[in-house]
This record gives C-alpha cells, sequence and structure tokens, in this order.
C-alpha cells in the first residue's frame, strides 16, 4: 500500500452539458447581479428558481421572474435548515437542478482589529456557511445525474482583499478554497465548479455593508483604511462595471455560448476592468515568493538513509 497521497490533477477536465433548457437556483435575486443573472437565464428560455430573504419587499420583481415561468422562494442563507428544506422541497416537486448561483452577501467593513468575534462569525456565516449549505444540498443530485454547475459568486477581495476588507475577504478566500478542491472531487462525475472573482460593479455593495459596533481606532485617521471605508460607506464609489453586461457573460460562459464558447471548462472567472491588476499582482506576488525562497523552498525534505 502506497504510504503517499496520489499526485496532484493538473490536466484541464472536459464536461458536456445536455441539450436542454437548465434549471437553475439563483440567490440574492432581490437586486444587483442575482436579479440580472435571472433575467439572462429566463430570456433565454431557461427555468429560474429566484431566491431572496424577504420576496415581499420586491413583489414587482417576484410577478416578474413568475409570470415568466420562472418561481420565487423565500431563503435566509443564514439559517441552519433552510437551504436543505428548500433544495428537498424544489426537488419533490419535480426539480432537477442543474446549476446553482450562490450569490447571496454583505459585507462588514472595517480595520481587522475592530471586529467582534460574533461580528466574523456572521460575516462567515453569511458568506461561507450558507452557500456551503446550498452546495451540499444540491451537489449529490447532480452527481447522481451526471451533470451540474455550481458558480459562487466571489470577489477581488478573496484574492487581494483591500484594506477595510478583513472578514469578508476572509469569507470569500475560505469559499474559495472549498471551492477548489470540491471541483476536484466532482469533475468526474461531469460537475464543474465555476469561481467568478467580481470587480466593482453597479449593484448595492456599498449600501449594503455594514460598519463594526467598535469604533475606527484614532491612529487610523488619514491612513487607506480609513480612506477606503469613506469611499465605501458613504456611497463616493464610482463603479466602473456594468451588472448586466457581468450577468450575460456569467450566463454565456456556464452555457457555452458566446463568449463562453470553447471555455466550456474553465474554472474561474475574472470580471471587471479593475480586476485585471488585482489578479496581475497575485500572480505576481507568488512568482516573487518562488523566486526568492525557491532554494529554501527545496531544501526543507527528510533525508534519505
Amino acid at each position: 500500500m502506497s504510504t503517499q497521497a496520489p499526485a496532484m490533477t493538473t490536466q484541464t477536465p472536459t464536461f458536456t452539458k445536455p441539450d436542454r433548457p437548465l434549471t437553475w437556483l439563483i440567490t440574492g435575486c432581490s437586486s444587483g447581479l442575482g436579479l440580472s443573472l435571472a433575467r439572462a437565464a429566463q430570456s433565454n428560455g431557461h427555468t429560474v428558481l429566484a431566491t431572496s430573504r424577504q420576496p415581499s419587499r420586491t413583489p414587482d420583481l417576484v410577478s416578474e421572474i413568475t409570470n415568466n415561468g420562472g418561481e420565487w422562494h423565500t431563503l435566509d442563507v443564514d439559517s441552519p435548515t433552510a437551504a436543505p428544506e428548500l433544495v428537498s422541497k424544489l426537488e419533490s416537486a419535480g426539480h432537477k437542478i442543474d446549476v446553482l448561483v450562490n450569490n447571496a452577501g454583505y459585507a462588514i467593513l472595517g480595520a481587522v482589529e475592530q471586529f467582534s468575534d460574533e461580528e466574523l462569525r456572521a460575516q462567515m456565516e453569511t458568506v461561507y456557511f450558507g452557500p456551503s449549505r446550498l452546495i451540499k444540498a444540491v451537489v449529490s443530485g447532480m452527481r447522481e445525474r451526471r451533470f451540474g454547475v455550481i458558480v459562487n459568486v466571489s470577489s477581488g477581495a478573496g484574492l487581494e482583499g483591500r484594506e477595510s476588507m478583513g472578514a469578508y475577504a476572509a469569507a470569500k478566500a475560505a469559499m474559495d478554497g472549498l471551492c477548489k478542491v470540491l471541483a476536484k472531487e466532482v469533475a468526474p462525475f461531469n460537475v464543474r465548479l465555476l469561481t467568478v472573482w467580481l470587480g466593482v460593479f453597479n449593484t448595492h455593495f456599498g449600501t449594503g455593508c455594514r460598519s463594526p459596533a467598535s469604533p475606527l481606532p484614532v491612529d487610523y485617521a488619514g491612513s487607506v483604511a480609513a480612506q477606503t471605508l469613506d469611499v465605501l460607506l458613504t456611497g463616493k464609489l464610482v463603479a466602473d462595471g456594468d451588472k448586466d453586461k457581468a450577468a450575460k457573460a456569467m450566463y454565456e460562459v456556464v452555457v457555452g455560448e458566446g463568449v463562453g464558447v470553447g471555455r466550456e471548462s474553465e474554472g474561474f472567472l475574472p470580471l471587471g476592468r479593475d480586476m485585471i491588476p488585482r489578479v496581475e499582482l497575485v500572480r505576481d506576488r507568488l512568482v516573487h515568493a518562488l523566486d526568492v525562497f525557491r532554494d529554501i523552498t527545496r531544501n526543507v525534505y527528510v533525508e534519505k538513509k
């Protein structure tokens, strides 16, 4: 019996898609990217199962989706039981979920030392544990049917978090890490993971951000963290990205049409012009670290006797 782990998979998997309309379960559809994506999928003939925490707040949107053949369901992603209960209900009604889009979320912004344990846990609950519960609820059916796409709307913060975004960056990075591993585990069953790294878009992200109970220490006055907080929390941020264009790109990459032709096996989708320098920065830092420490990296092994 081998005492070594098998080699890591480096070959890009190949996925196939059934030639039929797909059933999409999308969270966070009351506004922003979730709503745009629901409209994109529905306008192309797919079945949309939209969700939000309080559908009663958006009756016109609920009517729009349901009048066009979709459904709208209540889902509090923070609830430990809501995700499996909803998926069970949908499957009992005959829905076979082909595409799951984890989009719902919020950010709490502040210097890392401001966050209480409770605030950090709440951020993780919405951005990490909630989506992971949905993934676990749908992935077994996808595996058994030998098809599925799980889309996680992540953020540039998960790659290279800006000052004041520590809690949000941590939660997004955790979900990104989970999905990197899950992608390898379920690829043999024709189930694909797509992580979307979003830049700054014209959604309601800024207005939905929260602040920690503890105030920002005075030492941070004038710092980059303080300046970033001021821009994000006061509505001064000018978004460069168009959410409808982003939703269209996401849709096409999922189904392999338009800009997605030939890219059906890709696992990461950066969106937004501001994401280009951020991705390049992460790449360059990793290459730099390996260049600087390569001799040390390769010389801390167990000597064979």
